[in-house]
């Protein structure tokens, strides 16, 4: 990931760790944040920041949640199942500390569904969001997915390649996660009935391939906003159409904001 300025924040009562990307035209405008997936930091979207930051010309900004990468540690999960909107909120207080007043939220994964949930939260605060991957309710998909990924987990390979971004958090992450999601309690979570409160525009993101999510999740959302929204199936693209078809992607989101009116650097 390209560098920029690392630093440390305190929101929800804890020390997260933050980067900040600087505008490549050099102008003011709204800030793209960046939203990291379910074991994700800010390592983990690689390149991705960077390229978006470039071709919009605006500047980024990146965080890893409590208990992630090189923030303060978590502990073990499970976590509680309202996990997702206590992240919405406490990203109001991170917005607050970083300064930034104009967010253009980039979600991806548990990432896309705070970002859906703190547009719900605070209607008029987001000048637009993207949600990529997101999730609204609970599937059998996503649940056999994650499975999977526990049963792959066993050899010790996945938790050492983790290890590189997340260090002695390695463990708390994983356990979180999986935890959380695979847990009783968890099953009947749902968020779609927060949608409607979501007036600001929004592009909803999801590869055809989805090993975690169907194109009902990008049904739903699409049909309860209250908002313009606009909406991408990349075919044969898996969970994570950032990095498995990030020009794409980076020509989609460009689109989207030159047509919500965002002032966005010229394609090349």
């Amino acid at each position: 990931m390209t560098t920029g300025l690392d630093l440390d924040l305190e929101a929800g009562g804890h020390r997260l760790r933050a980067r900040r990307l600087p505008s490549p035209s050099g102008r003011s405008g709204p800030t793209l944040v960046f939203l990291h997936e379910a074991l994700g930091s800010i390592g983990q979207w690689k390149h991705f920041p960077a390229a978006l930051c470039a071709a919009t010309g605006l500047p980024g900004f990146v965080y890893e949640r409590w208990g992630f990468g090189k923030s303060e540690r978590r502990g073990p999960g499970p976590w509680h199942p309202l996990y997702l909107q206590d992240e919405a909120a406490v990203l109001d207080e991170v917005l607050t500390a970083a300064g930034i007043e104009r967010p253009i939220l980039f979600g991806h994964s548990d990432g896309g569904t705070i970002a859906l949930l703190y547009a719900a939260a605070f209607p008029d605060k987001a000048e637009a969001l993207v949600s990529e991957a997101a999730h609204v309710f609970v599937e059998e998909v996503t649940l056999k997915g994650i499975r999977d990924v526990v049963a792959s987990s066993k050899d010790g390979r996945l938790l050492r390649g983790l290890s590189r971004y997340h260090g002695d958090n390695t463990p708390d992450v994983f356990s979180g996660w999986a935890d959380t999601w695979l847990s009783p309690a968890y099953r009947d979570w749902n968020m779609v009935g927060r949608l409607a409160a979501i007036r600001r525009p929004l592009l909803v993101l999801q590869g055809t391939d989805d090993q975690f999510g169907t194109a009902l999740q990008v049904e739903t959302i699409r049909t309860s906003v209250s908002g313009s929204v606009a909406a991408h199936l990349f075919p044969g693209v898996g969970h994570v159409p950032h990095l498995e078809s990030g020009e794409a992607v980076v020509r989609e989101v460009h689109a989207f904001l030159s047509g919500c009116g965002v002032r966005v650097s010229p394609v090349q």
